[in-house]
């Protein structure tokens, strides 16, 4: 099967007779920063009240909510510089003798000096008045540039304030004021039979308006990730729809339409959206924290069966997850959670089965105490427990302004993670090195112009040995200068390097 998303490109075209599977999503909860450091503001328009349903079948027409949703989708226009070994597809041996026979530079640049290029086409929706815009992850991943295209015949550019990858939710920003916003529903009051409409830019055509029902919730295995919850729905949604609006008959965002499931790269009656509920927690903490942190109990977890239910004392089954190991001093097993416990509440939420809880988890934000309600020994039991952040966490070293730019603080574009015991045995660490493990590092940012690399090791910032990544991300908050001394480990030796990210050298 191929994984087809509902974007548009050069590439994305010639998967139209693929077996279809969009991404999957993933629930998030996010760290909080300090009390004193300024936020970026972003004026979200939520409305929790229930979704309106005897107005679908008295409405003639949805004409009116068209014209009110209809200037909040916009369409997202990339260009991506691609790699020299992009140039003909083929072998690297290949490609060398291709170049070399139609006098092309070994910099990957056509004849007359332009480079190649691949161009997208995906949509958004936009959330706030200030310009910030929610799409797809995979609509700008990898984009060198990004424009969007408003209905009434605007471009702006757009700068990239935060992607996402496990959830497929990114924002962009463009600097443009008293814009039209959506309003937001609790996606959680969604029915099936619900009537939708999806408005995006199918096949890069032009703004489009599908109908139809919510086909099912809280659906997942589509895309075969860790994190999936979607909305499925049958209105039509194709290739370009990405990023764009699933609404209600009152015209609130319920969902942001991310694939399709199909025999034909088309729409076939399935697809499928993010809720609105996670598109919002992910959007905040990207914008407000420039960094996503999943809540984490510290348990392996199955769904429970009904001959697991029998063996375990359940007469009738109702869901939950049954904990089939708890890992020594998580926020499991300081709670009290003990192997063979079933959870069949946890947050106010009931739990169906083992993916439901990895959600509700996930959505909760570390540090917040939580009920969790289990079944034990034929009685049920309710515990306490405050819930923890992954070990090992990555942590971007950047920080968002009020205009969505990541220029305040140091580092800017790198990431970086506390090191464990997986990734000093997989990376050949020494024991005693201490330090923060990069795992990326922005191709357009002044570190990775000074030459730093995933899998680097930051053991000093400006003389100051760095142990934690929350640490790091403190040391490069708290500070106007805009030269760093970085001391760092690689290919076993210590190496220093200055990052000057002043733009003047």
């Amino acid at each position: 099967m191929q994984k087809l998303f509902s974007q548009v490109s050069n590439k994305t075209a010639a998967l139209a007779l693929g077996t279809a599977v969009v991404l999957a999503i993933s629930a998030l909860a996010f760290s909080e920063k300090p009390a004193d450091t300024p936020r970026p503001t972003v004026n979200i328009v939520l409305d929790e009240r229930p979704i309106v349903r005897e107005a679908a079948g008295g409405r003639s027409s949805f004409a009116p909510i068209v014209k009110r949703v209809a200037p909040c989708v916009v369409k997202v226009l990339t260009t991506t510089r691609l790699p020299v070994g992009s140039l003909f597809g083929g072998s690297p041996g290949m490609d060398d003798l291709l170049r070399r026979f139609f006098g092309i530079p070994d910099n990957g640049e056509r004849p007359g000096g332009r480079v190649p290029v691949e161009q997208g086409i995906g949509s958004g929706v936009i959330v706030s008045t200030n310009g910030y815009i929610l799409t797809n992850d995979h609509v700008v991943d990898g984009a060198d540039e990004m424009k969007v295209g408003l209905q009434d015949g605007r471009e702006f550019r757009a700068k990239l304030v935060g992607r996402d990858p496990q959830s497929d939710i990114a924002v962009i920003k463009i600097e443009a004021t008293d814009l039209p916003a959506i309003t937001m529903a609790d996606s959680d009051k969604v029915e099936v039979g619900d009537v939708v409409l999806a408005v995006g830019n199918p096949f890069g055509i032009g703004q489009t308006v599908t109908t139809g029902i919510v086909s099912a919730t809280g659906r997942g295995g589509p895309a075969g990730l860790d994190y999936e919850d979607f909305i499925q729905t049958d209105a039509a949604i194709n290739p370009g729809n990405s990023g764009g609006a699933l609404v209600d008959v009152e015209g609130r965002l319920i969902g942001i339409n991310t694939a399709i499931l199909s025999g034909s790269g088309g729409n076939q009656g399935i697809g499928f959206a993010i809720p609105s509920n996670i598109a919002r927690a992910v959007m905040q903490g990207l914008i407000q924290d420039g960094r996503v942190i999943r809540g984490y109990l510290g348990v392996r977890i199955q769904t429970l069966t009904p001959a697991l239910a029998r063996e375990f004392g359940i007469n009738e089954l109702r869901g939950g997850a049954l904990v089939a190991e708890v890992l020594p001093g998580s926020p499991a097993s300081k709670g009290g959670i003990r192997t063979g416990d079933v959870v069949v509440e946890f947050n106010g939420r009931n739990i169906r089965d083992a993916r439901h809880l990895k959600l509700a988890t996930a959505l909760a934000k570390p540090g917040r105490a939580v009920s969790v309600k289990v079944f034990r020994d034929g009685k049920s039991k309710t515990l306490r427990i405050e819930v923890g952040a992954p070990p090992g966490s990555e942590q971007k070293l950047a920080q968002n302004d009020s205009s969505g730019n990541r220029d305040t603080g140091t580092l800017n574009g790198v990431t970086v993670t506390d090191i464990d015991a997986t990734a000093r045995r997989q990376l050949h660490l020494p024991r005693d090195l201490r330090g923060v493990l990069v795992t990326d590092v922005d191709q357009d940012c002044a570190a990775a112009d000074a030459g730093l690399q995933p899998g680097d090791v930051i053991e000093e910032i400006n003389h100051k040995a760095v142990s934690s990544a929350e640490q790091a991300v403190g040391m490069t908050e708290k500070t106007t200068k805009k030269i760093t001394l970085l001391r760092f480990w690689r290919d076993g030796a210590s190496h220093f390097m200055v990052v000057d990210e002043t733009g003047e050298h």
